[in-house]
């Protein structure tokens, strides 16, 4: 299903998309706009405010602040939260230790 996600198959009805329809940016912004944006994204950032520049970061597709999205959230233990952000930006290194961790979680929970 993630592949046809990626593929933005249209045969997939819109209510099942919801997953990753994130993972496309918004058509029908300029480089310029997607620069301008992703400065304002990485301001708002280093002043704390992590949600308004996630919005941004998710909008424009940028991977790499989708990434220091994500490590906004390990910080802060949120795992889950982090794990979604490295999956929007295709971050393998960081969403793997992550799979791993909540893997071996589930795998001690149905042991008990």
């Amino acid at each position: 299903m993630t592949d046809n996600l990626k593929n933005k198959d249209s045969s997939i009805p819109n209510e099942l998309k919801f997953i990753k329809t994130s993972d496309m940016p918004l058509d029908g912004l300029s480089d310029p706009q997607k620069v301008a944006l992703n400065r304002k994204a990485n301001a708002l950032l280093n002043e704390g405010n992590v949600e308004m520049a996630k919005r941004i970061f998710i909008t424009t597709g940028y991977s790499d602040g989708l990434t220091r999205i994500g490590d906004s959230y390990i910080k802060e233990n949120n795992y889950l939260e982090a794990l979604k952000m490295y999956l929007l930006a295709h971050n393998k290194r960081k969403t793997e230790p992550i799979i791993e961790k909540i893997s071996q979680t589930v795998s001690v929970m149905l042991k008990s």
